[in-house]
Parts: structure tokens; sequence; C-alpha cells
């Protein structure tokens, strides 16, 4: 009886991963900066720019799933909610659901990584298990740290969308965030080399 071996994994290159995970967000940024140029009234560029960031994520899922044949969790977990709240955002023309967009995700990814952590689970290694390759302590005390991260940032948001002006959360969203997450990330590299499982090496 002849077993059939399954394939591995494919995964993106990581200028098309950049590109699929930021154009979706930067074509945000140029819809609420620039639709007033097409005849958009200001009080309708957000409205605007949450469709195109609608269509966009869509768009950038379906082209992951086709060159890979599967969805990652967070940027899946991620697209559902922009569908769901930017879906509310246009049908019941209120900004505030997009606006909070951002908090209802980082509190869900926060509460997942620490609600794991409770269950004696690291639930960080699922998601990047393929990229790192840490002892059971490293990957406690990432998810920590992430599970944490991610509170900040939706604390963070609350803040800029409920003192700021639109333009400014657009920005704060597009420039704001992203940057402050990989400054974050770089800062768990010596923790990642710290925990980092070694592999036996054979005898001669």
């Amino acid at each position: 009886m002849q077993i059939e071996s399954v394939p591995p994994h494919r995964h993106l290159p990581p200028l098309v991963k950049l590109a699929l995970e930021l154009g979706p967000l930067v074509l945000f940024f140029l819809g609420n900066a620039y639709s007033e140029k097409f005849g958009v009234a200001p009080d309708q560029k957000l409205f605007v720019a949450t469709g195109v960031f609608i269509a966009a994520t869509v768009l950038a899922l379906a082209i992951h799933y086709v060159m890979v044949r599967r969805l990652p969790i967070m940027p899946l977990v991620s697209g559902v909610v922009v569908v769901v709240f930017g879906g509310l955002t246009l049908a019941l023309q209120d900004k505030t659901f997009i606006m909070v967009k951002p908090t209802i995700v980082n509190a869900l990814f926060g509460t997942v990584l620490l609600g794991g952590l409770l269950f004696g689970r690291s639930l960080l290694s699922v998601v990047l298990d393929s990229m790192f390759s840490l002892t059971e302590e490293g990957w406690r005390k990432l998810t920590f740290r992430w599970g944490v991260f991610f509170f900040v940032l939706a604390a963070l948001n609350e803040l800029v969308w409920r003192t700021q002006t639109e333009d400014f959360w657009v920005n704060f969203k597009v420039f704001g965030i992203m940057p402050i997450t990989v400054l974050f990330a770089l800062a768990q590299t010596p923790l990642l080399t710290r925990y980092e499982r070694k592999t036996p090496q054979p005898e001669i």
C-alpha cells in the first residue's frame, strides 16, 4: 500500500506578503487623502476610503489564497473584522465602526494570546512556529509580551480616534501603528536569541 506524502505548505515571497498586508492600508490612506480631488465632500472621505479598504482587503486575501491555497490566521481574522465593521460603517453611515475596528482586532488578539496562557497554551507558537524555533519558556514569554502589546495598541487607537481629527487618525493607523509594531518586534530579538531551541549536532 503506497502512502501519499503530504505536500509542504507553500509560502509567499516576502515582498509579495508585505504588499498584500500593507496594500489595503495604503489604499485606505490614499482614498481618504485624495477623494476630494474627485468631487467627494470632505465629510464623506472616510466612507469612500472604507469602501476601498474593504475591497482591497478581500482582494488581498483572495490573492493570498490563490497563491498558497491557505489563509494565515491573523490576516484572516483582521479581514473579517474589516468587512463586518467597514460594512456597518457604510450601511449605517457611522464612522465610529471603522474607527474602533483596530481596537476590536487588537483586543481580540491580546485576549486570545493571554487567555491561552491561562490555560497553559502558548498560542503564538501556532502562528509563528514555521518562523521561529523556541523553547516552551521562550514561547510563553514571547506570547505574553505580544498579548500585552496588542492591548497597548488597542488603547492607543482609542486614545487617538477619540481625541484627534479623522485625518490624524487615518495617518496614525497607516503610518503610526506599523512602525510601532516593527520596532516592538525588533525589540524581541534578544528573547528570540536567548530561547532559541538548539538543534543537537550529530556525533561524528
